[in-house]
């Protein structure tokens, strides 16, 4: 029996490849709403984030997140995204 691969997506913060279940996928949907996805599975273009303030953070002040999803991204966006990691700890 084969071994499953393990996805690997890139953060857009920290630019580095991680396991997909580490990070956070933040998505535009088709209707043009930005929402954070924890089953990563929604419909729209979609960006991922480490599951790291720091890494949140840096996304905000460089725009990276806003740049991948092609929108601007509400300070609620991020004070989710913020809260999200705060509950995983």
């Amino acid at each position: 029996m084969s071994v499953k691969k393990t996805p690997m997506r890139m953060c857009v913060a920290c630019r580095q490849m991680k396991p997909k279940i580490d990070l956070i996928r933040v998505v535009k949907t088709p209707e043009g709403e930005i929402v954070s996805c924890a089953a990563g599975k929604l419909n729209g273009r979609g960006a991922y984030v480490c599951k790291d303030k720091e890494c949140i953070e840096r996304a905000k002040k460089t725009g990276a997140l806003s740049r991948a999803l092609e929108a601007t991204i509400s300070d609620d966006i991020y004070a989710s995204l913020k809260k999200g990691c705060e509950d995983l700890d």
